[in-house]
C-alpha cells in the first residue's frame, strides 16, 4: 500500500441509498420478518471507534449488517472488508464501504491491518468482520477465528469489540426468520495486558456465548422476546391463503395471512 489515505475505503452516499433500497426490498420478498433480541440490543460509547465481529453462516450476512448499520448506526460510517476477488468484481462495492482483502497473503493480512487502523482513528466509524473467514453452521462453538481480529484488538485499545449472532430458523411460516442478537462489548483497554492470541481465544468465546444465549431464545419462539425491525412476507401458498381471505370475509374478520391465525384454523 503506498498511500494508506489514497487506498481508504469510500462511502457513496447516493448509491449507498439506491442498494439499501434494493437490499431492503430483496429481504422483504425472501424472509417473514427481521428480529433483534431485545436483551442483545447494544448499549454503546458515541466517543469510541466500534468493531462487530459476526458468525457467517450464509451469503445473507452482509445484507443484514447493511440493514442493522442504517437502522442502529445511521449516525456513524460502516466499512467491512471483502474478498480481494469478488472486490474486483463487483465495482459497486468501492461505493459501499468495502475494501478488498487478500487473506490468504502476508501481505494481505498486512493491508487489512492497516486499513483498520486508519479506520478506527475515527470514533465515527464501525468496521463489520467475519472473523471466521467461511460459512459456518449456526450451531458450530468451535469457531476457530482468524487470528487478524485478536491482533486488532491488542493494538486498538480505544475501540469497542462486540459480537454479533445471526440465525436464519423457520418458525411458523413458509419463510425464514432473520433473529439477531449482540452480546456485550469488549474494551481492550481495560484489559492492556492481553496478547493477540489471548485476545482471539476471548474473543472466540464471548461470540460462541452470544450465539448459543441466541439460540436458546430462537427456540422458545416467544415474541415478547423480540424487537420486529422489518416484517416480511407471510402466508403459504395461493390456494391456502386464498381459502383463509374467503374464510375470513365469510365471518366479517380481517384477513391475517399469518400461519395459524383464527380465520385459518
Amino acid at each position: 500500500m503506498k498511500n494508506g489515505a489514497a487506498d481508504m475505503p469510500r462511502i457513496s452516499r447516493g448509491v449507498l441509498r439506491v442498494f439499501s433500497a434494493y437490499s431492503r426490498r430483496l429481504l422483504h420478498r425472501r424472509f417473514h420478518s427481521f428480529r433483534i433480541l431485545k436483551s442483545g440490543i447494544p448499549v454503546l460509547d458515541s466517543s469510541r471507534p466500534v468493531v462487530i465481529f459476526l458468525n457467517h453462516p450464509s451469503w445473507w450476512d452482509p445484507l443484514i449488517c447493511l440493514e442493522l448499520a442504517e437502522k442502529l448506526f445511521a449516525e456513524r460510517r460502516s466499512f467491512g472488508p471483502i474478498e480481494a476477488a469478488m472486490f474486483k468484481r463487483y465495482r459497486f462495492f468501492r461505493f459501499l464501504g468495502f475494501f478488498g482483502v487478500d487473506g490468504g497473503s502476508v501481505s494481505g493480512t498486512r493491508e487489512f491491518l492497516t486499513i483498520c487502523h486508519l479506520l478506527l482513528d475515527s470514533s465515527e466509524n464501525v468496521l463489520w468482520l467475519t472473523p471466521q473467514g467461511r460459512f459456518a453452521d449456526v450451531r458450530d462453538r468451535d469457531l476457530r477465528l482468524q487470528g487478524g481480529l485478536g491482533a486488532l484488538a491488542a493494538r486498538e485499545p480505544q475501540a469497542q469489540f462486540v459480537p454479533l449472532a445471526i440465525e436464519y430458523p423457520f418458525w411458523t411460516e413458509s419463510r425464514p426468520e432473520i433473529l439477531v442478537s449482540f452480546g456485550a462489548p469488549l474494551s481492550p483497554n481495560a484489559e492492556p495486558e492481553r496478547s493477540s492470541r489471548e485476545w482471539s481465544t476471548r474473543l472466540s468465546q464471548s461470540l460462541a456465548g452470544t450465539q448459543e444465549k441466541l439460540a436458546i431464545r430462537s427456540c422458545l419462539r416467544d415474541d415478547g422476546d423480540w424487537l420486529t425491525i422489518s416484517q416480511g412476507k407471510a402466508g403459504n401458498t395461493g390456494i391456502y391463503d386464498a381459502w383463509c381471505w374467503l374464510r375470513a370475509k365469510l365471518r366479517g374478520e380481517a384477513f391475517h395471512p399469518e400461519h395459524g391465525a383464527k380465520e385459518c384454523r
